[in-house]
């Protein structure tokens, strides 16, 4: 149950955002048994943990043409990879301090022939650049994280929420969220997938002020 999972809940997939849902699964099966992003246990779950975990944010919004998206310590491309499958025209610059992850992530892009991520081995207070969103995965606590990211994102948007961050992340974030003085949404993936994975997954919609 590869691209059925993700077809479950995104019915109308192109043939080619298909095609290229389905080809993440070998991919990463070649890449993940000479550069290891993927936890070994993770990879037989590449769908739902990672793939459909990564789609929640397009649960949330729908990005629209010509936005521009930083994903935040990418790892091996999640989110942005299922998202630029998802949003082709929308376009994603994915960021990582570790390098051989950055190779991953470029060689399955240039695999998958899209042309809509740029991926690049820097730190993200290293950026000059602005963006309408900042996504992330998990990458440390809230607070720290909005530290980092608060100065690249700017305020003229065109999609259906307000520019700023969406932050995938699990567990109980009472503690977590109490460290954080912006103003915030909690989206439960629950609400979205039905597979237990989801039961404590959440988005955290955190706008610009």
């Amino acid at each position: 149950m590869n691209v059925e999972l993700i077809l479950k809940y995104f019915p109308d997939l192109t043939a080619e955002q298909q095609e290229r849902f389905s080809a993440l699964d070998g991919l990463y099966r070649d890449w993940n048994a000479k550069i290891n992003v993927i936890s070994r246990q993770d990879i037989d779950a590449l769908y739902e943990k990672h793939i459909l975990h990564s789609l929640g944010i397009a649960k949330i919004v729908q990005f629209k043409p010509g936005t521009e998206i930083l994903d935040v310590g990418t790892g091996g491309g999640f989110p942005g990879i299922p998202l630029a499958i998802m949003f082709p025209m929308v376009d994603f610059h994915l960021v990582d301090s570790i390098g051989k992850k950055i190779k991953v992530v470029q060689e399955v892009a240039t695999a998958l022939g899209l042309t809509n991520i740029k991926a690049e081995q820097i730190r993200v207070e290293q950026l000059k650049t602005t963006y309408d969103f900042v996504i992330s995965r998990a990458v440390t606590r809230l607070s720290p994280f909005l530290g980092w990211v608060r100065y690249k994102i700017h305020k003229n948007g065109n999609n259906d929420i307000r520019n700023g961050v969406l932050y995938l992340k699990g567990g109980d974030l009472t503690e977590e969220l109490a460290e954080v003085p912006d103003r915030y949404r909690i989206y439960d993936l629950s609400d979205y997938f039905e597979e237990p994975f989801f039961e404590t997954k959440k988005v955290i919609y955190i706008p610009k002020k």
